[in-house]
This record gives C-alpha cells, structure tokens and sequence, in this order.
C-alpha cells in the first residue's frame, strides 16, 4: 500500500487500512473510527478498497468516484491512496489516567463546562485540537475534544470540555444528572489527528457549530501566544447555532487580533447579525483559495456541507482541515 507522498506499508487481510498503517507506525488522519465523521476519508488513485466495517457517510456516487474510508476500508489489492501520514511529535503519546472532576457549569441550556484534575505530576501531553476519551464509574466511554490549550511545556494538569446534552444518551445521563465535583474518572488520551499544521503566513479560518467550538478554542489560546514569525497573517472564526443561547462562549476573551462572525441557522427577528449557515457566510465574504487554510469543526453535516461548498469556491482539498462531531447514545 503506497500514500501519495511516497510511504509505503503492508497490509493483511481483515485489517482496515487506518489499522494497517498504525500497526506499522504510520499515523493517518482519524477521529470516531466508526465511519461516521470523515476525518479520515481519501481517494484511491489506483487499486481497489472495500468496506468491512459500516459506512454511514459516503454515497454510492462517492464510492463509485474512489472515495474511501480508512477507518471501515481494507486492501483487496496494492492501493495507491491520495491520502498523507500525519507527523505528531515525540513524547504525544496515549495514556489512561485517573482523573477527578474539580468544576460543573451549566455553560447552556444543554451545553455543560467540565474541568477535569490529574494527579499532581502526571499533566497530559497533547496540541491544540485533538480529543481524549472519557470512562464513567459505570465504564460508559465516551470522546470529547479538549477546550484548553496546553501550556508552554505542552501539557496540562487541568483539561476542559464542552460537553452537549444527547436525548438518551447514557453518558449524558451522567453528566447531566449523576455527576458531581471530585467524581473519579479515567481518561484515555491524547486522541485524534485533528490539530495545526503550520500556519505562518497563512489567513486561517475557523468554521464552528456548536461544541464544535472547543477545539477551536484551544487552537486560538495556543494561537494567542506562540511567536509572531509562527502566527497566521489573519484569523476569521465563524461560530453557528440555532439561537444566540447556542453561542455560549465569548471568543474576545481570547487575547489576539481576530475577526468573529456569528452565524445563527434559526435567529428570532431581534437577530441583526448574519444567517443561516458558517460556510455560507464565509463564502459570501470572500475566500481567497491560494492563502487560506479552513479548519472547522461541529456536526458532520457542517462538515460536509463547507467541504464541498469551499471544493467548489476553489479551495484545495489539503487546504481544508475539519473535525465532524458524532453523537453515540
């Protein structure tokens, strides 16, 4: 099997392709691991993949172009993929450790703050951007992105997560009904390949729906101090909701020059900002393809939507980078 940048690796029967490549050290693009986000889709050049696992995200038409999914897809014969191995630097490494809740806030209707403590010595390791799995008392696991940037040493004692109520869901029972302060967990992290490149130079934007915006959000803190030769030339943040409550979190509080649109889907006729969707709004203000990098993250159908919405405004595809949010009951 041979990415388009030249690295090659073997695969075995009745492994996936994402499965293949960590088992020989190679990291690919990844998030749910259940074929339902897209992080980790890319297209088959030459050679054939097929499915082994549920896809619940690319169509008949998709598959039939060479859209495939690493996480669900096997090798039924030598691939080629358009698709590159993801570089995470030395000492991010997964880890499960205990954890106590130290802090609860309703941060929404049905949006709850939760900060997480460490034991003393043992901070996480981890960038901007990616996620960590959460185990309950009753063993209900669960992945949420992590709202803080870590600090100057890359690590944290304290990690934040936004976290949205889902109808029956069993984790959100607990953390909606159950949980309370010094509550003893586990986590399983750092997680996920969803975290920036270098973007010196470059105008960067953010699409957010929802909770979408806590990655998002310690991207800017880690943004906010790193040295100006590394910082992007502009930032825009284009945050969505249904109503104004849905945008619980104000983004000026993060110190740095920024743009900040928000974008509400189902606004009242108070509403004077802008409607309807982030990547709707972002198109009508202009996109300059050669410059920008797009990294955006919330529901899967966001996701999907700027993607192709921006594909088509002229945007290169290694120039969007995108985290969809799946609920699980």
């Amino acid at each position: 099997m041979t990415l388009a940048n030249g690295t090659a690796f073997p695969a075995t029967q009745g492994q996936t392709v994402l499965e293949a490549a960590e088992t020989a050290g190679i990291t690919l693009p990844y998030s749910c691991r259940s074929g339902r986000c897209g992080s980790c889709a890319g297209q088959v050049i030459s050679g054939q993949a097929t499915s082994v696992h549920p896809d619940m995200l690319l169509s008949l038409q998709e598959r039939m172009a060479g859209r495939m999914l690493t996480c669900t897809d096997e090798a039924r014969s030598d691939l080629m993929l358009d698709i590159s191995n993801v570089v995470i630097p030395a000492g991010i490494t997964t880890r499960t450790l205990p954890c106590r809740i130290s802090a609860l806030e309703l941060a929404a209707a049905d949006v709850l703050r939760i900060a997480l403590r460490l034991p003393p010595g043992k901070g996480l390791r981890y960038l901007a951007g990616q996620s960590v799995d959460v185990i309950d008392p009753s063993g209900t696991r669960r992945r949420y992105s992590i709202a803080n940037a870590p600090d100057q040493h890359g690590e944290s004692a304290t990690l934040e997560l936004h976290v949205r109520a889902v109808a029956g869901g069993s984790m959100s029972g607990y953390w909606f009904e159950q949980a309370r302060a010094n509550d003893l967990l586990r986590i399983v992290g750092p997680n996920g390949t969803f975290f920036l490149p270098s973007v010196a130079g470059l105008d960067l934007v953010f699409l957010a729906t929802g909770t979408g915006i806590a990655p998002v959000k310690a991207m800017m803190e880690a943004l906010a101090v790193c040295a100006p030769e590394d910082s992007p030339r502009s930032i825009r943040l284009y945050w969505g909701g249904r109503a104004s409550a849905d945008l619980y979190w104000d983004p000026q509080q993060v110190q740095m020059s920024l743009r900040y649109v928000p974008v509400l889907s189902r606004a009242g006729p108070q509403w004077g900002g802008r409607r309807g969707h982030v990547q709707d709004a972002l198109i009508d203000d202009g996109l300059d393809p050669a410059n920008e990098l797009v990294v955006a993250c919330g529901s899967a159908a966001m996701i999907d939507g700027a993607r192709r919405r921006l594909t088509e405004a002229g945007l290169p595809a290694a120039r969007f980078l995108s985290d969809a949010f799946v609920a699980s009951n």
